[in-house]
């Protein structure tokens, strides 16, 4: 912004310098002409008053000094010079001079000025006065000398002035970016100090009063997730007491398998709570999170919890693990939230066969989730919190999922309409080979 300020400044100084010195240049020039045509004929004059008609007979004739550089001369009607000095015999300005009027031109390289001397109604002779133009242009070239360093001062200052000005009036926005990257950076107490420029000040006391919404929008968010979380903790906690309790004082084979699985639902609905409670506290940030469960003991729990639900709906539910090694240790908990959370929506708006499919990426494990479901219209809003598409469901699991995704550092992105394909990409630490083989 600054040399922008600079650039423009200069180009405005610049453009009214040469609208007013190329005028004021030439006016200059055309005056020192005109006033040194103007000496001379005053010198032609003052000559023509000191001649005698009988200079004719022979009488001396004393012209006046001329001006300095100059050359005064008195001619006859037969163009001869009879006094002073001057060209012999006399150039085209005498002649025309002859003829009764005033002749100003250039002659030989000088400036000439030649006026008639009348006696009785008759031009009787012709003072000539004549200066060198080398001595005016010199003249003029000194003043355009001395123009060109005022206008080079002039854009000098000017350069100064508009630096100055750049500093003061950019000073207070990089002030402003400097508080947004770290508001990006995730610093929400960082405000933007007032200026002297009101405009910016209005910016930033916007800026300011925009972050101050959002950090109290997200402490309130953050409050209700820890508190709704934090109040579903107790009762999930008595309700895992009691079901453990009954499991151990239950005698009864067919009713242990459904204690059991209670049990199980329990520990996952409370495994649950708590990565919502410490995903409200990373605020979506990646942060690291520990690769404590195998690939392998991961797609056959999950399996084992979904297996029964799609096949109660007629549906069949497949996992394939391709060439990746099943002891691949991944972040169990988030990754089976997201899991659950794909394959609930795949069993909701899907249909067909729902397949769960590992692919090694090198840099990370991609998991695909397809069914034979299609995505119709836009889905620029798929992940947007409380987009229902359809109008059924709540909107959040998608949202959830994605967060979480991001959470781990990885990503969650629809990757097919037809038929309906979402890809979690959740990077693992890269396998260098060894001699003894991969570590």
């Amino acid at each position: 912004m600054r040399q922008r300020v600079v650039k423009v400044a200069l180009t405005a100084a610049l453009v009214a310098v040469v609208l007013l010195a190329v005028p004021l240049a030439w006016a200059v020039r055309s005056v020192l002409y005109a006033d040194q045509r103007d000496t001379l004929e005053r010198a032609a004059l003052a000559g023509a008053v000191h001649v005698s008609p009988d200079y004719r007979a022979g009488d001396l004739v004393e012209l006046p000094a001329p001006p300095a550089s100059a050359r005064l001369g008195l001619y006859d009607p037969q163009l001869r010079l009879r006094a002073g000095s001057g060209p012999r015999p006399g150039d085209a300005p005498v002649g025309r001079a002859l003829l009764g009027e005033a002749a100003r031109s250039r002659s030989g390289g000088d400036l000439v000025v030649a006026v008639p001397v009348s006696h009785a109604e008759q031009v009787i002779g012709v003072v000539r006065a004549s200066a060198p133009v080398s001595a005016v242009r010199e003249r003029v070239l000194a003043i355009w000398g001395v123009l060109l360093g005022v206008a080079a001062l002039a854009l000098a200052v000017a350069v100064l002035v508009a630096r100055r000005q750049a500093r003061a009036l950019a000073a207070p926005l990089e002030d402003l970016s400097r508080h947004c990257r770290a508001v990006t950076a995730g610093d929400l107490t960082a405000r933007a100090a007032p200026s002297s420029i009101a405009e910016i000040d209005q910016v930033a006391s916007t800026h300011n009063e925009m972050l101050h919404s959002l950090s109290e929008l997200l402490r309130h968010e953050r409050n209700f997730t820890s508190n709704a979380s934090h109040q579903l903790r107790t009762p999930l906690t008595g309700l895992q007491l009691t079901l453990e309790a009954g499991l151990e004082q239950s005698d009864d084979a067919r009713l242990r398998p459904v204690v059991e699985e209670a049990l199980a639902t329990t520990r996952r609905l409370h495994g649950t709570v708590e990565e919502v409670l410490r995903l409200s506290g990373a605020y979506g940030l990646p942060r690291p999170t520990p690769a404590d469960r195998s690939l392998e003991d991961l797609l056959r729990s999950s399996e084992e919890r979904w297996h029964g639900a799609f096949a109660d709906d007629g549906r069949r539910l497949e996992y394939v693990g391709g060439d990746v090694p099943g002891d691949v240790a991944v972040p169990g908990g988030r990754v089976t939230e997201i899991l659950d959370v794909l394959l609930d929506n795949a069993r909701s708006h899907g249909h067909g066969t729902v397949r769960v499919t590992v692919r090694d990426l090198d840099y990370a494990l991609a998991f695909d989730v397809t069914d034979e479901g299609e995505v119709r219209g836009s889905t620029a809003r798929l992940f947007d919190r409380g987009h229902t598409g359809s109008g059924a469901g709540t909107g959040i699991g998608l949202a959830l999922a994605r967060d979480m995704a991001i959470s781990l550092g990885g990503r969650l992105s629809l990757t097919g309409q037809a038929p309906t394909t979402f890809t979690l990409l959740v990077p693992v630490p890269h396998q260098e080979a060894g001699p003894d083989g991969p570590k």
